[in-house]
């Protein structure tokens, strides 16, 4: 009795049943084995020797496939059929071979289907091969080619700009798009223009509408009606005049329909119908796929099976008539820049049923295989027979024209099924329908009206448009699409805002720094000849080692570089590369580069672990800060109000808006400042809301056993604090509510205080087990692990502990990022030796 293994407990479900009990069908569980993230594990001195590792979760999915070993010796792989696919059934054949779980005499095979159906499944078992070397090659140069990247450009990013989290190869050009297309958006100057149209109605009442077109004899371009002036003058000399019918001109027009969906193509359209994320996306036609309702569901081909055609066209006539299936079966032929390997399109299993007849219960599975469904029919469909028509009207003089178009649905077609979205839509004249407009009668104005127009910037991404642009420039492939869009924006380099993509500083920062010191590497060409290299290697066609080799000599080279630079060279150069977006020009014109609060200081780019800021050259004596993005508008920097003789003002520091009462001064050189708690918007501070933070910490009480109970807003949130006599420290007791620091009487804050010292939490004498061990020290000595502390992970070497970074999870935490953040920390409290940190081994190469 055969091992099947699949990689999820949904599929093994549904292929167990076909198979029946002579099958033992086990998951996998996704990759079994991955690199460790540590330095060494693709070795770049010996021939690119990769060192893996099985993951904790996946022990004991591999110990359940090797003890079903022992009772059933044979192996058959039946993981997905794309090239990550053939990757697991790789790892998961070495893995058991080295447990020794297959033995000489086991016979390992591979089978793949595109569908799970019970057709497909049988079909694929009387079909077996053996794994497919190329393409597991192919994978290995983009998990090492990724791993070069990753682990030795994100620390560089961490020492050279601090905040920085992490770089990738396919992820870092992802955001120099967003990026880019943000400083188009920036950098545009809106051109003024308007338009005149007209409503008009014929001998027989019925109305229709009409747009200038030509004046004073000569025909109108887009933007020759330049102001308002012009306008009404264009409106005057339409006004003014009879018009008639010159010409209608009535034209015969067809529609195709859309090729079947591919990955990138149903991640845009489930974008512009339903504002589904690439992620959720996936994850549901992940789902769907597992249930066998649709086909595989990361494919680059938008052919469809002979057989799966024919049952669409028998589909399409049960449903719709004869009328509707065109003569011959529509082909398509895929037009991506780089196609993966031949995969057929994203399609029902079954073209007679529809989302209803499945009776699927979750709302986007739901919604996403009607999606499917209609497409898939809708490809195979008759065109949509159309009839254009234009009415060309005029004046009696020529002086004046105007022009109406539309269009009539002659016979419906694929459209009854199903029609694709747009980008970005606007109105389209051409699809407004008109009445019966005959040549020679007049037109009678009901009314002429000028409308007012200014040239648009280029809009921001939303995930389709943005894959889209991946797609076309060849960058990334289907099952890397959903996770890169999702990585940019969990590393906080990218936030969606009404579906669009607007990069924050930290992401503009880090795509300036790639450009101006790897710019070769974020290269829009580079990177899609190097996905066509790799398609080489799964086509047989090139020796991937050679492409690792000929990629590190340069990369390696590139990194050495910079890792000599020091931060303020750095700084210098981005200061440079970003002056026109930091120091945009003043309304009075002086000089942008002047610090606005003392008046001579000089603005420069500074960074902090939250990212980059403007700061005043003259720091300490001005503190002036602010955000990156240019000056602040509405809701920015400005006064609230007097209080006792002060200005009480609202300012932008690097960790956030907070209010200030007075000006720093050698009397005064810490004015009274209160950051603004979380869920307070800056746009909505009022001088009294000002006053009531600056009064703060609030005084609640005495306790009945003695000392005052205040409320404040910490770094971690609002809290209450009290000490008694006879304590050494205060105790701090947590506040859910920040409006509570306002608002908390005696009774509750004596409540949470007895609580508190009631349960204090983890106490200094209970040995804390470490999130991870990372092993010794390289140059000191001791060990070093990730702990879990009270205000989030950290990293803990001898009395040293350094908080991780905002985002950083403790599994990615490597020996060479703690040992920088071990330095940082100790440099800062004067603990161990005020040394930097080590190199890495690679960075020192």
């Amino acid at each position: 009795m055969p091992v099947v293994v699949v990689e999820s407990p949904a599929k093994a479900k549904t292929i167990n049943k076909y198979l029946g009990s002579d099958y033992t069908v086990l998951a996998s569980y996704g990759h079994v084995r991955d690199l460790p993230p540590k330095d060494g594990s693709v070795d770049t001195e010996h021939d690119f020797e990769m060192k893996w590792e099985v993951g904790y979760d996946s022990r004991k999915h591999v110990k359940a496939i090797a003890d079903a070993l022992k009772d059933d010796n044979a192996l058959i792989l039946a993981t997905d059929p794309d090239r990550e696919g053939e990757a697991i059934s790789w790892h998961l054949e070495e893995t058991l071979r080295k447990r020794k779980a297959i033995k000489k005499d086991t016979p390992v095979s591979r089978v793949v289907f595109n569908a799970i159906t019970k057709d497909a499944v049988t079909q694929a078992m009387q079909n077996p091969r053996e794994v497919d070397a190329p393409l597991v090659e192919a994978y290995l140069a983009r998990r090492a080619l990724d791993y070069l990247v990753g682990f030795n450009l994100s620390p560089v990013l961490w020492r050279k700009l601090p905040g920085a989290k992490s770089a990738g190869r396919v992820q870092s050009v992802c955001l120099r798009l967003i990026v880019e297309r943000e400083m188009e958006i920036e950098a545009f100057n809106p051109r003024e223009y308007w338009s005149v149209k007209a409503l008009l109605s014929t001998p027989r009442g019925q109305e229709y509408e009409a747009r200038l077109t030509v004046l004073a004899g000569k025909k109108l371009d887009k933007y020759d009606i330049e102001n308002e002036t012009q306008a009404e003058l264009a409106v005057q000399a339409v006004t003014s005049r009879d018009l008639k019918i010159a010409r209608v001109e009535a034209k015969p027009a067809s529609r195709n329909p859309s090729a079947p969906f591919m990955t990138s193509t149903l991640q845009q359209e489930a974008s512009r119908k339903f504002g589904m994320g690439a992620r959720q996306t996936m994850s549901a036609a992940q789902r769907l796929y597992e249930a066998g309702h649709i086909t595989y569901m990361r494919t680059d081909g938008i052919d469809m099976a002979p057989e799966a055609v024919h049952a669409a066209r028998d589909a399409i006539k049960d449903r719709y008539g004869d009328e509707y299936v065109p003569k011959s079966p529509r082909m398509y032929k895929n037009k991506a820049k780089n196609a993966q390997e031949a995969h057929e399109c994203i399609r029902p299993t079954d073209m007679t049923r529809d989302a209803a007849s499945l009776k699927i219960s979750d709302a986007d599975q739901r919604k996403l295989y009607d999606l499917i469904w209609k497409r898939t029919l809708a490809c195979q469909m008759e065109a949509a027979r159309l009839e254009r028509t234009t009415v060309d009207i005029e004046s009696a003089d020529g002086q004046v024209g105007l022009r109406a178009t539309g269009q009539v649905v002659l016979f419906d077609g694929f459209l009854k099924v199903y029609e694709e979205g747009r980008d970005d839509a606007v109105l389209d004249d051409d699809d407004r329908r008109l009445p019966q407009i005959m040549e020679g009668e007049t037109a009678k104005k009901a009314s002429v009206t000028p409308e007012q127009h200014f040239t648009q910037p280029p809009p921001r991404y939303t995930e389709a448009t943005l894959v889209k642009k991946m797609e076309e420039l060849g960058i990334g492939r289907p099952s890397t699409y959903a996770s890169i869009v999702t990585t940019i924006q969990d590393r906080e380099y990218v936030r969606k805002d009404k579906n669009r993509l607007i990069p924050e500083d930290k992401g503009r920062i880090v795509t300036i720094f790639l450009l101006n010191f790897f710019r070769k590497y974020v290269g829009y060409e580079f990177t899609a000849n190097l996905e066509e290299e790799l398609d080489q290697i799964s086509a047989g066609d090139a020796d991937y080692k050679k492409v690792l080799s000929q990629f590190w000599r340069d990369f390696s080279a590139a990194i050495a570089e910079t890792s000599e630079l020091r931060i303020t060279e750095v700084l210098d150069v981005l200061d440079e590369a970003l002056a026109p977006t930091l120091y945009p020009p003043r309304e009075d014109g002086s000089d942008p580069r002047i610090c606005p609060l003392c008046g001579n200081g000089k603005l420069h780019l500074k960074t902090s672990r939250t990212g980059g800021f403007v700061g005043c050259g003259n720091y300490p004596e001005c503190r002036y800060t602010r955000p990156i993005g240019g000056e602040a508008a509405e809701g920015g920097d400005r006064v609230l109000g007097e209080n006792q003789g002060e200005e009480i003002s609202l300012r932008s520091g690097r960790f956030g808006p907070y209010v200030q009462r007075g000006e720093r001064t050698e009397d005064n050189p810490k004015p009274q400042r209160a950051s603004l708690p979380k869920g307070w918007q800056a746009d909505d501070m009022t001088l009294e809301k000002a006053l009531t933070l600056l009064s703060l910490p609030r005084e609640i009480g005495d306790h009945p056993e003695g000392g005052m109970i205040s409320a404040n807003f910490g770094r971690y949130g609002p809290y209450i604090m009290h000490q008694l006599p006879d304590e050494a420290k205060p105790v701090y007791a947590n506040l859910k509510d920040p409006g509570d620091v306002f608002d908390i009487g005696m009774n509750r804050a004596v409540e949470l205080l007895a609580e508190k010292r009631a349960n204090p939490g983890r106490g200094r004498s209970a040995a804390a087990k470490p999130l991870k061990e990372l092993g010794e020290h390289p140059d000191e000595g001791g060990p070093v692990n990730v702990m879990d502390g009270r205000y989030g992970p950290y990293v803990k070497w001898a009395k040293v502990n350094a908080t991780l970074p905002k985002g950083v999870e403790p599994g990615d935490v490597t020996m060479d990022m703690a040992v920088a953040l071990i330095a940082e920390k100790a440099a800062k409290k004067g603990k161990g030796r005020k040394k930097a940190a080590p190199k890495t081994k690679a960075a020192a190469k």
